[in-house]
Parts: C-alpha cells; structure tokens; sequence
C-alpha cells in the first residue's frame, strides 16, 4: 500500500507540482514580499503536474516497459487521461480569471517584464517540441548538453520571476532593487540546472544509445560530477553569497542556505553507483524540496 501511494505521489508528477509551489514561497521568504493569491498556487501546481505528465503520456495498449515510471504510465493510463483534462480545465479557469480580472493591469506591464516573463514559457514550449511541426520542428530536449540550462532557466523563472511578477499585477507590489532578484534567479538557475545534469545520468545508457550527447554520455559520470556539477554549484554559491553580502543576512541564514549546496554535492558523487527511478525523483527532486525549506526557514533569522 505504501508502495503504491509513493509511486503515485511521485510517478504522477504531483510532488514535482508541489515543488514549484514551495519554491514560489521561498522566493517570497527570502525577498521579504507577500504572498500571491491562493488561486495563483493552484494554477502553478497543477500547470507543473500537467506540463511534466505529458512526456510520459503514452498511448494504450503500449508494450510492458522494463522502466517502473512507463509502466505505471501504461498501467494507469485511463487515470492519466482523465487527470490531465482535469489539471488543463483548472489551468485555462485560473488562467483566464486572472486575465479577465487584471487585464488592464497587464497592458501596462512594463516591456521588459513582458519579453522576460514570455521567454520562460517559450523555452518550456520548445523544450518538448510542443509547437506544430508545420511551425517551428526544434525540441531543445533533443540537444543534448543544453537540455539541463533550459530546465533550470525554466525552473528559476517559473518560481522567481512569475510570482513575483504576479504579485506586481495583483498587489501592485514592485521589486525596487532587481539586482537582489537578478542573483537570486541566478542561484535557482544553477541549483536546477544542476539538478537536471543529475537526471540526465539516470539515463546515461540509454542517451548513449541514442547518441543524445548529454554531459553524461560526452564525459562520463565522474567527470560529469568534477568538472560541470562541482563548478555550477560553485557559481551557484557565489551567486547566493554575493545576494547574501548585498542583503546582509545573518550568518544562520547564511548557513541554512548553503545546506542544500552541499547535500546536492554528496548526492552528485553518489550517482557513481547505479540508483533506481525512485531514488532519482525522491531524493534528487527531494533536494528541490530542501533547499525550499531551507531559504524559507533561513528567511525567519534575517526578519528577526
């Protein structure tokens, strides 16, 4: 039983929408800013489950898979049919209630917020490929070492600039210093990106397989993990203490978010061995969810 809920939580993609909501509230945290509508909450979560799903939405009757994540996907189609209805229903609801509710407010977006907050949705679109062919044929997922740049750009403006952003339109609320959010959109940006090198080793074999040339399959897994993880998690960190020099955190802050930088390096050097599916989207996903708690938790010593 327990079993079958965890599979659920994290095959379904549901942990990964919550993820991006925890994300969204540490950036408030540490900007010392409100926090958005609930229903903005809503959207962002069920957008994520719904975007994630689609790269394993497989038709029926599908062969059995010796992949436990494509097989529950082939097991559990009707289910995943039916839920990402749901989950696109809810989107284009809050979506165009927020449209129609703020629609003056966002023809007077400034132009820069415009083409930065376009630009997140754009790449996640042309990382699947989601554009008709007729259009445009790029799938950025299919280039190999520039994949993992393009998940973690994606990752750090879906939780940095739109909520912020969202809270500019509902609130009325601006970010006078964006130097601030400029590092810390660079150390989400690395940390993600980093993240996403992780899974790409998951499927070492296979990208070699396809001659997908990945930081993995060009280089190997250790020098994967010495020569691109370690030097993105140091500019991750510079990015962080540069942000935490200008903001003047306190030392616990300090600490507390350069936690999650040093268990995203332990993780990386044990990825040498083989790990199963499970352990990529629990741990590997679950440092996402670390470093969350740990800005926000950070957040509470800088207010005091």
């Amino acid at each position: 039983m327990v079993k079958k809920i965890v599979s659920f939580v994290f095959f379904a993609n549901y942990f990964v929408g919550l993820l991006a909501v925890a994300l969204s509230l540490e950036t408030m945290f540490q900007l010392g800013l409100p926090f958005n509508a609930v229903p903005y909450y809503i959207l962002i979560f069920c957008a994520t489950v719904f975007y994630y799903t689609i790269a394993y939405s497989i038709p029926p009757g599908s062969a059995f898979s010796s992949n436990p994540r494509t097989e529950w996907y082939r097991t559990h189609y009707r289910f995943t049919r039916v839920s990402q209805y749901v989950l696109f229903t809810i989107c284009v609801g809050i979506a165009g209630w927020f449209f129609i509710r703020d629609l003056n407010k966002l023809l007077h977006l400034p132009i820069a917020n415009w083409l930065l907050v376009l630009s997140i949705p754009t790449a996640a679109i042309l990382y699947y490929g989601l554009l008709p062919k007729s259009i445009i044929s790029f799938n950025l997922r299919h280039t190999g070492w520039l994949k993992a740049f393009v998940i973690g750009f994606v990752w750090a403006g879906f939780v940095n600039v739109f909520p912020i952003t969202m809270l500019r339109i509902e609130q009325g609320i601006v970010v006078h210093e964006p130097i601030f959010m400029f590092w810390l959109f660079v150390k989400n940006w690395m940390f993600c990106t980093v993240n996403a090198i992780m899974f790409d080793m998951k499927d070492y074999a296979d990208d070699a397989n396809i001659q997908l040339k990945t930081f993995a399959v060009r280089m190997g897994l250790g020098n994967t993990i010495i020569y691109v993880l370690v030097p993105l998690s140091l500019v991750g960190l510079v990015s962080f203490l540069t942000y935490a020099y200008f903001r003047h955190l306190s030392l616990p802050t300090i600490l507390l978010n350069l936690l999650p930088f040093f268990c995203l390096l332990s993780v990386a050097f044990a990825l040498q061995k083989p790990k199963s599916v499970l352990f990529y989207l629990i741990v590997i996903d679950g440092l996402l969810l670390l470093k969350a708690i740990c800005g926000i938790a950070g957040s509470f010593f800088t207010l005091q």
